[in-house]
């Protein structure tokens, strides 16, 4: 895995689906991170081919759950990212997959309720032997690249430290969101303190934080001098941000990611909350667009709802 100048679609829970992933990469992602999923859900979870569909599954044992998704066209460039409080633990869950992505990424940003209860997550930043001692029994044993997202700190002298602690580990590059544990997307992002790590590390770092348009992925990369950049909220809206010939119109966007929902079988509430993000941006959910995503029960329905007259 190349981490200098790429553009990177960042992990986003019940977002980060295969098909989004294929969308971003068809306009011109050149890394595609999954959803975080949790080492333990993943250690429950087994590995088949859906032939049907030409498939890659982790499946929940014992049921027809989908965890986690992929393929060959996505083999590459798809990167597996994990929450997890404990090194060997994580290490099991990543060995179950690691053959199947081109990286594994250890989430220490995610500010939520649910990741950080657990140890998970934003949790890790105040944890530097723990983050110490996963990502290096993860680089030892894995022959996939390693790396981790994390957050700002209080202080940036505090997020430069840790983040050489982290270098220090081996991991292939390292992403950092600039906003803090208590910011809100609202605040802005804090390229400046994106700066410092970049300025402190020799590894490649990748800056996430307020790319909204194809022109802030060079503005970050100038801003940062970060070899890569990372987006999230701006891929959600639009997909198509990766393209340097400009955005395609948000409706072809979402048709399009409504038929490779349907191709690749995607979980039904996961690509209804994913349509009700891109609607809600450009529109309101009780416009027609809107109450057929709330009314659909089915992916076979979006052809209709959508008006998908192929597939």
């Amino acid at each position: 895995m190349d981490y200098e100048s790429k553009l990177v679609l960042a992990p986003m829970v019940r977002v980060g689906t295969l098909p989004f992933r294929l969308l971003a990469a068809q306009y011109g992602a050149d890394i595609t991170y999954g959803e975080e999923i949790i080492d333990h859900k993943f250690l429950k979870c087994e590995r088949r081919v859906n032939e049907y569909i030409g498939s890659t599954d982790f499946v929940e044992k014992g049921t027809d759950s989908v965890v986690f998704r992929t393929c060959h066209q996505e083999r590459n460039r798809v990167v597996f990212q994990m929450g997890t409080s404990d090194a060997v633990r994580a290490l099991n869950a990543a060995k179950i997959v690691c053959k199947d992505v081109a990286a594994v990424d250890i989430n220490m940003g995610c500010p939520k309720s649910f990741s950080v209860s657990g140890g998970m997550g934003a949790a890790l930043l105040t944890k530097p032997e723990l983050i110490h001692d996963i990502l290096t029994t993860l680089k030892r044993n894995l022959d996939v690249p390693v790396t981790c997202k994390i957050r700002l700190l209080k202080s940036p002298q505090g997020t430069v430290e840790l983040a050489r602690r982290i270098e220090k580990t081996g991991v292939s590059a390292l992403a950092v969101h600039g906003r803090k544990v208590a910011d809100r997307p609202r605040d802005p992002a804090k390229w400046g303190e994106i700066a410092d790590v970049v300025a402190a590390l020799s590894i490649p770092v990748i800056a996430n934080g307020d790319v909204f348009e194809y022109d802030d992925f060079q503005n970050i990369k100038t801003a940062t001098g970060a070899s890569s950049v990372m987006v999230a909220r701006g891929a959600l809206w639009n997909a198509s941000i990766f393209s340097p010939e400009g955005k395609v119109h948000w409706e072809d966007v979402k048709r399009e990611y409504v038929r490779k929902s349907i191709l690749w079988d995607n979980d039904v509430k996961s690509t209804k909350h994913t349509l009700k993000e891109i609607i809600m941006h450009y529109s309101c959910l009780e416009f027609p667009g809107g109450e057929g995503c709330n009314e659909v029960r089915n992916l076979g329905r979006y052809s209709v709802s959508f008006d998908i007259s192929s597939v």
